[in-house]
C-alpha cells in the first residue's frame, strides 16, 4: 500500500509530536512516586537538617514524599557519585553544597565531574561562618588580631575539622589575603573542646555550633565571614569591614543527574523557590544561619562554576591536601 504525499506528512508530523506530548504528560504527572534526596553527610549535620527541611515543604507542595537518605563517605563524594550514577528522571535528587566546588580540585581522582554531571536545579540559601578566638586572646577585633597574629608568627593554632573543610579554606583565605602565619589543626572529631580550653586559639565556625558559646562568654566572635554583616547577628563586623576583598560562605542548593528533564528541573526549581519564599520556612532556615537566595538552575549553575574557580585557586595556592 502506498501512501500519498499528504498523509505521509501527516504521519511524520504526528510522530514527531509523540516525543514532545510524552515529555508533557511525564512533567504534569512529575512527581509520581517518592523522590530520593541524597545527603552525602551525616545525619545530624547542618546539610541533613536543610535537606529535612526542605523536603517536608516539597512533599507537601508536589504531594509525594521526598525522602532523606545519608550517603556518607570521602568527604561527600561517595553520595553525589550516587547522584551522578543515577537514573536521570528526578527522582534521585543530591543536596548539593559548598563542599561539592571545594572536592572538585581538592580530590585529584573522582570519578566524576561535579560541573560535568550534575545537573543545577535550585539554590536553597546560603550563609557565613563565625570567626571566633579564645577569650586568652587578647584582641577584640579582627584588626587587633591581625597584629597579635603577625607578633607571634607561626604560634597560634587555628582549629579545623579536616584538611580541606569548610573551616580550613576559610581560614586559609584569610591567611592568603592578610598574610598572617597561623598553624593549621585539623581535627577528625570536634574541635570545640580544645577551643574552649585554649589548646586552638582560632577557628572559623559555623554559627549553629559556637554560637551558644559566644553567647556565654566562653569564646569570642570577632566577625562574620560574610561580604556584609548578617540578619541574624547584625553586631558583629564582616571580616570584609576589616579585610577587604574576603568572603566567605557556605551554601546549600539542590542538584540533579545530568540529562534531568528540563521541565522535571523546572518543577523542582519553582518547587524549592517557593520553599524560599515561605515565611515559615525563611525562619527555621535564619535558626540554621541560612538566607535563602533563590536562583533560576541556570544562574544557580553559574554560582556553582564561579565558586569551584574561587575556592580551586585558594586551595592550590595553600597547597591543601586531602588527609
Amino acid at each position: 500500500m502506498q501512501l500519498s504525499r499528504r498523509a505521509l506528512l501527516r504521519l511524520i508530523a504526528a510522530s514527531a509530536a509523540l516525543p514532545a506530548a510524552a515529555r508533557m504528560t511525564w512533567a504534569q504527572a512529575y512527581p509520581a512516586r517518592p523522590v530520593r534526596i541524597i545527603v552525602p553527610f551525616p545525619a545530624g549535620q547542618a546539610s541533613d537538617t536543610v535537606a529535612r527541611l526542605v523536603g517536608q515543604s516539597l512533599s507537601q507542595q508536589l504531594g509525594q514524599p521526598f525522602v532523606i537518605e545519608n550517603r556518607t563517605g570521602a568527604g561527600g563524594n561517595i553520595g553525589t557519585e550516587s547522584v551522578v550514577r543515577a537514573m536521570p528522571d528526578g527522582y534521585t535528587l543530591l543536596l548539593a553544597s559548598l563542599s561539592n566546588a571545594v572536592n572538585a580540585t581538592l580530590y585529584k581522582k573522582l570519578n566524576f565531574d561535579f560541573i560535568r554531571d550534575i545537573a543545577p536545579v535550585a539554590s536553597i540559601g546560603g550563609g557565613p561562618y563565625l570567626m571566633v578566638v579564645n577569650p586568652s586572646v587578647p584582641a577584640k577585633t579582627v584588626s587587633e588580631f591581625i597584629a597579635y597574629a603577625k607578633t607571634n608568627s607561626g604560634k597560634i593554632n587555628m582549629g579545623s575539622s579536616g584538611s580541606g573543610s569548610v573551616s580550613h579554606i576559610f581560614g586559609e583565605l584569610f591567611k592568603m589575603l592578610t598574610g598572617v602565619s597561623l598553624v593549621h589543626v585539623p581535627y577528625r572529631g570536634g574541635y570545640v573542646p580544645d577551643l574552649l580550653s585554649g589548646q586552638v586559639q582560632v577557628v572559623f565556625s559555623t554559627i549553629s555550633s559556637s554560637f551558644q558559646y559566644v553567647r556565654s562568654g566562653m569564646l569570642r566572635a570577632l566577625a562574620v565571614t560574610s561580604a556584609t554583616r548578617s540578619d541574624a547577628l547584625p553586631d558583629i563586623p564582616a571580616l570584609a569591614e576589616f579585610v577587604p576583598g574576603y568572603e566567605a560562605s557556605q551554601w546549600y542548593g539542590v542538584g540533579a543527574p545530568k540529562e534531568t528533564p528540563a521541565e522535571v528541573v523546572e518543577t523542582l526549581n519553582k518547587a524549592v523557590n517557593a520553599v524560599a519564599a515561605d515565611p515559615a520556612i525563611r525562619a527555621r532556615l535564619a535558626g540554621l544561619g541560612i538566607d535563602p537566595t533563590p536562583m533560576t538552575s541556570s544562574a544557580f549553575g553559574t554560582f556553582i562554576a564561579d565558586e569551584t574557580e574561587k575556592w580551586g585557586k585558594v586551595i592550590r595556592a595553600a597547597n591543601i591536601q586531602v588527609e
